[in-house]
């Protein structure tokens, strides 16, 4: 989307970011990877080397400063996710963690709940893939909606994320 930080796009009148880290509202702290900025919650800023390194080296970039027992991944361009979701995620950690799974059965790795201490035993050397990272611990899959696994990569993906969050408005 033109290579700007799409997490700062407004989805549902409020900027990408600050949804996902609504959906971790009961994280005693939040850690996100990238450019700092204003959010309306306070969280931890870090970067991962090499800046756009990718996943696996933004999770790299974040292991020394996550204190919990439990640790959250969300991707930052997943507005629709809710702490429901989160809750789901982390209620469903058996052996090392859950991943989200989209209707297909294909596990969303950045919309998972993992015990901290599994993600410090892994390898996320920047351009690592996280399927090769994550895949290699014990994690059980969760079938979540497609809505909840979405990203915004294209306009239109926006799109169908501010029409979902109107018609969840609309519905509640």
């Amino acid at each position: 989307m033109g290579g700007g930080d799409k997490t700062s796009l407004v989805v549902g009148g409020r900027p990408m970011l600050d949804r996902v880290i609504d959906a971790v509202e009961a994280a005693a702290s939040v850690v996100v990877v990238g450019p700092s900025r204003p959010t309306e919650r306070a969280v931890r800023w870090c970067r991962e080397d090499p800046p756009g390194g990718g996943p696996a080296a933004a999770i790299a970039a974040a292991l020394p400063f996550l204190a919990a027992d439990m640790t959250v991944v969300v991707a930052g361009d997943q507005p629709l996710v809710s702490p429901v979701v989160v809750d789901l995620l982390v209620a469903s950690v058996t052996g090392d963690g859950a991943v989200g799974l989209d209707s297909a059965g294909r596990p969303q790795w950045l919309l998972s709940a993992w015990r901290t201490d599994a993600l410090r035993r892994g390898d996320f050397a920047a351009g690592a893939s996280l399927r090769d990272t994550l895949g290699e611990l014990r994690w059980r899959g969760v079938s979540l909606p497609d809505e909840c696994t979405a990203d915004c990569d294209t306009p239109d993906d926006v799109r169908r994320a501010e029409a979902l969050l109107a018609e969840r408005s609309r519905s509640s």
